[in-house]
C-alpha cells in the first residue's frame, strides 16, 4: 500500500458503534471495568491509554514503516521518555545542531538521570566513529537538522550504531514520515514533535515515537505511563486529521521552499542558504538517496549581519514572525533570538517554514523584506 493510502485510512476506520466516516473522539478519561476489576473494552484510564489514541498509534506505525508507536503530549516529552528508559550510565551521541531543547536537557537533566553525552557533527561519519564509546548506548540523528538544515547519512548511522551495540534514533519532524522514513533505513526508533507537519494547522502540541522492536516500546510505554507525558485525545485526533493530508501538503511546502531557496541562494544580500534540494548544499546527494523531496524548512544568512537580519524580519507582511513550524502558514524566525542563551546559532540566520501560500507572493514578500 502506498504511503498516500496508508496516511488516509490507517486509524480511520469507520466507527463501529455509528458507521461514522470521520473518525470520533473518546474525552472520557475514565472507562467502566467489570466487579472485578477487568477492563471491559481494553481501556481503564486516559493516562494508560485511549481509543482516540491508539487510533493515532496505529497511523503513525503505519506511515512510518514502523511496528509499534506511542503518542506523547509534546515532542520534548517524547524524546525525554526515551532517553529515560535508558540504563544509568548510559552514553548517548547528539548532533552538534540538535533542537536546543535537546542540548539543554542534555546539559540541565543528564547528571540527574546518571547519563553521559557527548555533540558530535552527525554528517561526519569519521567524527561519529570516533566519538562512540563503549558505555554508547544510543545515537541520536537529526536530518535534516535545526536550524543549519544539515544532512546525515542514516543507513550508514544505523550500521555504526549497530555494530557498537547501540540504539539508532532519528528526530524526523523536518521530514516528516512523507518525504523520509528512517526506519526503512534502519533506525531502531524515530521521534517527531506531531505539533508540526503531522498537525500541520498550528493548532495542536503533541508527539510521537515510533518503534522497530516491540521490546524498547514496551519500556519508553512504562516511561510514559508512570510519569504522565501523556497526549490528549483531543490532541490525538487533531493530530489524526492532520496525518490524512500530510502527503499532499508535504508536496506543496516542498515545492514552495524550492522556489523561495532558488530566490534565496541568488540574493546579493544572502551570505548562505541552508536546503537539502539546493545542489550546493554539502547533503544534497545523500538528502536525494534518502528523501522523496526535500521538505518546507530552510534557514539562510545575511551578509551584514545580525541587526540586517532582524531588520528582515520585520519588514515580512506574509511570513509571519513566529516560532514553530509546519503550518499552513509561513513563519520567519531570528532564530537565536528565540533560542536564547543557549544558542550556538549564527546571529545573521533566520530560519523559514515555508506554508502553503502561492510562491510567487512568498517570493515577492521576501524581495521587498531584503530590498
Amino acid at each position: 500500500m502506498h504511503f498516500e493510502t496508508k496516511a488516509i485510512h490507517v486509524g480511520a476506520q469507520p466507527d463501529e458503534a455509528t458507521s461514522s466516516v470521520a473518525p470520533p473522539i473518546h474525552l472520557s478519561t475514565t472507562f467502566e471495568r467489570a466487579a472485578d476489576s477487568t477492563p471491559l473494552h481494553g481501556f481503564t484510564y486516559v493516562r494508560e491509554g485511549n481509543p482516540t489514541q491508539s487510533r493515532l498509534e496505529s497511523a503513525l506505525a503505519a506511515i512510518e514503516s514502523g511496528r509499534h508507536a506511542l503518542a506523547f503530549g509534546s515532542g520534548i516529552g517524547a524524546a525525554a521518555a526515551v532517553l529515560q528508559a535508558l540504563q544509568p550510565g548510559a552514553h548517548v551521541l547528539l548532533p552538534d545542531d540538535s533542537y536546543y531543547a535537546m542540548r539543554v536537557m542534555a546539559h540541565d537533566f543528564f547528571p540527574k538521570w546518571q547519563l553521559t553525552y557527548d555533540l558530535v557533527a552527525m554528517e561526519d561519519l569519521d567524527a561519529v566513529r570516533r566519538a562512540l564509546k563503549p558505555e554508547t548506548k544510543l545515537l541520536w540523528a537529526e536530518s535534516p537538522s535545526n536550524p543549519l538544515m544539515k544532512v546525515c547519512d542514516l543507513a550508514s548511522l544505523a550500521r555504526l550504531a549497530h555494530d557498537r551495540g547501540a540504539l539508532f534514533a532519528v528526530d524526523g519532524t523536518f521530514a516528516s514520515p512523507a518525504l523520509q522514513r528512517p526506519i526503512e533505513l534502519g533506525a531502531d526508533l524515530v521521534m517527531h514533535s506531531t505539533t508540526k507537519y503531522l498537525g500541520g494547522h498550528s493548532d495542536v502540541a503533541g508527539g510521537a515515537v515510533v518503534f522497530a522492536n516491540d521490546a524498547l516500546a514496551e519500556k519508553v510505554e512504562h516511561v510514559r505511563h508512570i510519569l504522565g507525558a501523556t497526549a490528549s485525545p483531543f490532541n490525538s485526533w487533531l493530530v489524526l486529521r492532520g496525518i490524512r493530508t500530510l502527503a499532499a501538503r508535504m508536496r506543496v511546502h516542498s515545492d514552495n521552499a524550492m522556489r523561495v531557496a532558488q530566490f534565496l541562494a541568488s540574493h546579493p544580500q544572502v551570505e548562505a542558504t541552508h536546503y537539502p534540494g539546493l545542489p550546493s548544499h554539502p547533503g544534497h546527494e545523500i538528502a536525494r538517496k534518502q528523501m522523496s523531496a526535500f521538505g518546507g524548512m530552510l534557514s539562510f544568512r545575511l551578509r551584514e549581519g545580525r541587526e540586517a537580519a532582524i531588520a528582515v524580519v520585520s519588514k515580512t507582511k506574509l511570513f509571519i514572525s513566529a516560532t514553530s513550524l509546519g503550518g499552513t502558514e509561513s513563519l520567519i524566525e531570528h532564530r537565536a533570538s528565540s533560542e536564547g542563551p543557549a544558542t550556538t546559532t549564527p546571529e545573521n540566520l533566520l530560519r523559514l517554514s515555508v506554508g502553503l501560500e502561492h510562491p510567487d507572493d512568498l517570493v515577492a514578500d521576501l524581495e521587498q523584506a531584503l530590498s
